[in-house]
């Protein structure tokens, strides 16, 4: 199994706890392979006009953020990448990650995938890629991404939507842990269990829908609104602050100025024991995209087109 240190936020040594100093500047975690990914990203998800998009990650830079999340199901890496280059950044301020879909798994097509997906986004050097869903032959494609990790051609390797039973068999019969493990995690379903096993085998969680997509009434939920009224903030923020302190990174998706500034502001307050108390017992343990073991939700995964 890959040695390395378990994934922490640098500014503090170790997961946020409720009740720290307060922080004001964009916190990274340290990856068990050593390298640092923001722990506050951007998402395209469903940003498929090319010119939209383009501009929501041209915002999202000039309001602070520096990790891009897109994927070849999203159809937009093409944009992702023209606003890198739009961009005055420089490349090594901006951290990419990116995912190849189910039709794509195996070495080979994994192989064609990164390469398809790299010409798409002009970058020699991917920060993150990551297997999109635990179908088909991903062995095959774990293979692929760990020689495409050693020739350098990317800075780390994880998966998506793994649950503990998949993340450990990957971890045990592959000898090779995932850095990232990005999978649905927001109030409604708050993958606690999960989360311990991921810690055990040091696999940064990173949290999609953490919003819910409002389902549920989220923003308007009377327990989330207290505590966003009690620090002065929004329920967006106070649930995507609520991630940060269970050590979660996350990305949070807008093609809104206004929320993707709003999204980014959760580094000057805290939530205290209380009030992350008060959101874990609104946990129904239900995701809102369906369960991955569903044999009804594989087939629909699998059988999608893009």
């Amino acid at each position: 199994m890959r040695n390395g240190t378990k994934s922490t936020l640098l500014m503090t040594g170790r997961c946020p706890k409720p009740g720290v100093p307060k922080r004001k500047n964009m916190q990274t975690v340290k990856l068990n392979n050593g390298i640092e990914m923001p722990i506050l990203g951007f998402g395209v998800y469903k940003i498929e006009d090319q010119g939209a998009c383009e501009q929501a990650v041209l915002d999202a830079f000039e309001t602070g953020y520096r990790l891009i999340d897109t994927a070849a199901l999203y159809v937009n890496e093409a944009a992702v990448g023209s606003a890198i280059r739009k961009s005055a950044l420089k490349r090594e301020e901006v951290f990419v990650t990116t995912k190849f879909w189910i039709r794509d798994a195996g070495y080979e097509k994994t192989m064609a995938a990164f390469a398809a997906s790299q010409e798409k986004l002009g970058l020699d050097v991917i920060d993150l890629f990551l297997i999109h869903q635990p179908f088909g032959d991903y062995f095959g494609s774990w293979r692929a991404m760990q020689e495409l990790y050693a020739q350098g051609k990317v800075r780390a390797i994880g998966v998506s939507n793994f649950y503990p039973d998949r993340l450990v068999d990957l971890i045990i019969n592959s000898g090779f842990t995932p850095a990232v493990n990005q999978v649905e995690i927001n109030p409604w379903f708050q993958q606690l269990e999960a989360q311990t096993w991921n810690d055990k085998y040091n696999v940064c969680m990173q949290a999609w829908a953490p919003l819910a997509r409002g389902t549920q009434n989220l923003f308007q939920h009377p327990v989330l609104r207290s505590i966003a009224e009690k620090h002065e903030k929004t329920v967006a923020q106070v649930v995507l602050r609520w991630l940060i302190q269970r050590g979660i990174a996350v990305i949070p998706k807008s093609v809104h100025k206004e929320r993707i500034i709003e999204n980014f502001k959760i580094f000057d307050f805290d939530l205290d024991t209380g009030d992350m108390t008060q959101i874990q017992a609104l946990d129904t343990g239900t995701p809102s995209f369906g369960s991955h073991y569903n044999p009804e939700q594989v087939i629909k995964l699998s059988n999608r087109v893009f």
